[in-house]
């Protein structure tokens, strides 16, 4: 069963320099996806694809332009604000910026309690041991509550705003690139203590990054993202064996590894080109300017391809994937 249904999503932002006339830039485009209950749907592009918008979009931190938005089997596309508190419990979010995302005023315990005053949870004793229950939990010390977040390292400060995530108890938690801003020797902590968190909770989660490397090993499933277009959806374990569109192929080459593996030979691909501007994307398939595929069909070029079942049982929006 879904969790999550969100069906022709779309975000266009609309910038206004007056006199010039307004200019939109398509963010987000006739996104469809499904979220099952306890998965982990990763969802991977270059910078400025529009994940973190398709992210904050479903959570409704970012309105849509177009298309629907079902959680646990309610529409709340259109909800007002009022009416989406109650349902605020069971949709979190974990900011990529540890730093950008704590109040450097507020201490670590009042920035944790936060979302237990917002939504009425117990009195201030209640909510104490609250927090100390969730310091324990992401492995803080108790005399973290006291302090205030210029005074944790980074990796601190990110299981501060997990801790914050998880105080009400959500079902549904967007990861928006949650380990990008750390070092690498944490990293690894941080991707363990997700999943512990998400068998312990049964949590499902929305797992936005550009480390194809974490998320071959974090998710179940892997959606391809290009200039707002979901282009490639498959499980983890058939997309990185056999990826089908030749925007993923070219991703997946830059992967490092140690050795090579016999099993998935690779080579390199370079793509020619920029990404190019989501305020005039090309007509057709969006990335036909940096295809490699040498002989295109005319399709490429006129018809915004749509995702499709292919014989391995992946999706793929691409006119010449078999």
């Amino acid at each position: 069963m879904s969790l999550v249904s969100i069906k022709g999503l779309s975000k266009h932002f609309t910038s206004r320099a007056w006199p010039k006339p307004p200019v939109i830039a398509q963010a987000v485009t006739d996104v469809s996806l499904e979220i099952a209950e306890g998965e982990t749907l990763g969802l991977v592009g270059e910078s400025g694809c529009g994940k973190s918008t398709l992210g904050r979009t479903v959570l409704r931190l970012v309105e849509p332009s177009a298309g629907t938005i079902t959680f646990a089997g309610e529409d709340i596309t259109h909800r007002s604000q009022a009416a989406l508190r109650p349902l605020r419990k069971q949709m979190q979010m974990i900011f990529q910026d540890p730093y950008a995302s704590l109040d450097p005023r507020m201490t670590i315990g009042a920035a944790i309690a936060e979302p237990l005053v917002i939504h009425a949870f117990g009195d201030k004793a209640a909510r104490t041991a609250k927090v100390q229950e969730l310091l324990a939990k992401v492995g803080l010390p108790s005399d973290a509550a006291r302090k205030y977040p210029h005074e944790l390292s980074g990796g601190q400060r990110q299981r501060v705003g997990i801790a914050r995530a998880l105080a009400v108890a959500p079902r549904f938690i967007v990861c928006d690139e949650p380990i990008s801003a750390l070092d690498v020797s944490i990293q690894a902590q941080i991707v363990n203590l997700l999943q512990d968190l998400q068998r312990d909770a049964a949590l499902t989660y929305l797992f936005i990054s550009h480390d194809l490397k974490i998320v071959e090993h974090i998710c179940d499933r892997v959606a391809v993202m290009y200039l707002g277009r979901i282009v490639e959806l498959a499980t983890a374990a058939t997309l990185y064996a056999q990826p089908k569109h030749p925007y993923t192929t070219a991703l997946l080459s830059a992967v490092p590894r140690i050795a090579a593996d016999p099993a998935r030979p690779r080579e390199r691909i370079i793509l020619e080109g920029d990404v190019p501007s989501p305020i005039d994307p090309p007509a057709g398939c969006a990335f036909h300017p940096r295809c490699p595929v040498v002989d295109k069909p005319k399709a490429c070029f006129t018809e915004v391809p749509q995702l499709r079942v292919l014989g391995n049982g992946s999706r793929a929006a691409c006119h010449v994937a078999e």
